[in-house]
């Protein structure tokens, strides 16, 4: 069983900068792919970014790229997600998440474990 608690989001102005944490515990997130999903009021759940167990490669959403940065520290059992040139359109929940295996890192339905997730607010 793994445990992942979200942590790091808040309110923040258009421009401004913030970074999300997800440490996790039970198990080690080390052989795990990890994702970071949102949630905006009255839409469904979307992917953000998410990157392998390996580490090799991060793969985002076009509508973040070249503004957040995933990462991982496997010692640390956590994953980041740096996000800069903040957007009001980038409020939600924030929720990370880890699959074993091979699947389709994009999808929410392949991932396993998720977080309770962390509000980001975005004012213009």
């Amino acid at each position: 069983q793994v445990q992942l608690v979200e942590s790091g989001g808040g309110l923040v102005q258009a421009g401004g900068s913030l970074r999300l944490s997800c440490a996790g515990s039970g198990r080690t997130l080390s052989s795990y792919n990890m994702g970071w999903f949102r949630q905006a009021p009255g839409k469904e759940r979307e992917f953000v970014a998410a990157i392998p167990w390996t580490g090799r490669g991060t793969y985002y959403a076009d509508s973040v790229k070249g503004r957040f940065t995933i990462s991982r520290d496997n010692p640390k059992d956590t994953v980041y997600l740096q996000m800069n040139s903040l957007e009001p359109e980038d409020t939600g929940v924030y929720y990370c998440a880890c699959q074993l295996g091979m699947a389709d890192l994009r999808s929410s339905s392949q991932y396993g474990y998720w977080g309770q997730g962390t509000q980001v607010t975005v004012s213009s």
